[in-house]
């Protein structure tokens, strides 16, 4: 099935009832659940045109308290039915564990409100499938935050490949991690995350499908459990994705990794390009940009200088969308792809790595 990186689905065929703020031209935002990622949407919110911090849902208060410093106009709740149910949202932005994603996704939508989720969007494909039919027969936007296509050193490196520097990619290697212990938070825990191929195959494997829009013919997956027994995501997880050309990707999250692998290695048929993790992030050098090296087939090389981003793009983009229905970057049926990559790669894993073919949708 085809992955199409720029295909365009549209989730509503019609105009959504519009609240009369958005029919004045702002959207009316609530924030569910708000940690860092929480508390990122709020700035983008404060800072984008279009878009209006009306009501914040969490059940700790310090961080209710924490949102409203940005946006003291927004109602509080500890509820979130009763956020939901209080006819002050248009959109709401679901930051909540994933394994609670398609519950509020489906509560959300059922209620005529516009969703972004963050990743992955659910824990099945299956249930991908059901939110995406649903937002379609409301007329509704639904969407996944994937903030990692909208890395500066992704974007650079997308932007290499397109103008042919390396000629046609056929290897592309990714690696997240290192060696370090695991939180004690519900990101460790596989219940709640999905596993270590969701938590961080969400950002990885969504970049791979952009660069790569070959068929995919299968998925093999590992889990390793050696040394971290207080959290039961695996230590070490490996997925490759085979396509039917030939080509391959990979994706490792490590805590075992005594020496760290570059965060990009691709290969093309005219050179490649070498994502190195930057030293000045230590120990948390995920936080940074990669160190980009365009390597060519005559020897020589050169430092890719990363494209100057707008800031809130994918919040700018929102706007557009519900407004003018202008396409977005991202759309519900890519994030429902890498849900069912991720999902094949863990029944793989069960299997000793036999490789799985992902049931994937082009519309």
């Amino acid at each position: 099935m085809t992955l199409g990186t720029w295909f365009e689905f549209l989730h509503h065929s019609g105009q959504p009832i519009k609240s009369e703020a958005m029919k004045k031209g702002t959207i009316r935002v609530g924030l569910l659940a708000y940690g860092a990622i929480g508390h990122e949407h709020n700035l983008a919110v404060q800072n984008t045109n279009g878009l209006e911090l009306s009501a914040v849902c969490d059940t700790n208060p310090d961080r209710v308290t924490a949102a409203l410093e940005l946006a003291p106009q927004a109602t509080a709740f500890s509820d979130a039915t009763e956020m939901l149910n209080s006819g002050l949202l248009d959109l709401v932005v679901i930051s909540t564990p994933p394994n609670s994603h398609y519950q509020w996704a489906r509560e959300s939508l059922s209620r005529g409100i516009h969703v972004v989720l963050e990743k992955p969007m659910a824990l099945t494909a299956d249930q991908c499938d059901e939110l995406i039919e649903l937002a379609s027969s409301k007329d509704l936007m639904l969407v996944v935050y994937q903030n990692r296509r909208f890395d500066d050193d992704f974007v650079t490196m997308r932007e290499i490949i397109r103008l042919g520097e390396i000629g046609d990619v056929y290897h592309y290697d990714s690696f997240v991690g290192g060696y370090s212990r695991p939180c004690d938070y519900w990101h460790s825990n596989a219940e709640v995350s999905g596993g270590a191929i969701f938590d961080w195959g969400s950002h990885f494997l969504d970049q791979i499908l952009n660069i790569m829009p070959d068929d995919v013919a299968h998925v093999s997956g590992q889990n390793h459990k050696r040394v971290w027994t207080h959290a039961t995501n695996a230590d070490h997880a490996h997925v490759t994705v085979t396509f039917t050309t030939g080509k391959q990707a990979t994706f490792v999250h490590s805590d075992l990794a005594a020496a760290r692998k570059p965060k990009f290695y691709v290969l093309g048929t005219q050179g490649a390009i070498i994502g190195d993790w930057d030293p000045a992030g230590e120990p948390a050098v995920a936080d940074l940009p990669a160190i980009l090296t365009v390597h060519h087939i005559d020897g020589s090389s050169r430092i890719a200088p990363l494209q100057p981003l707008q800031p809130h793009a994918f919040h700018r983009s929102i706007v557009e969308f519900i407004n003018n229905g202008t396409p977005m970057e991202v759309n519900a049926l890519q994030s429902r792809n890498v849900v069912a990559i991720m999902q094949a790669a863990e029944q793989s894993a069960v299997q000793n790595a036999l490789p799985i073919s992902p049931s994937l949708r082009r519309s």
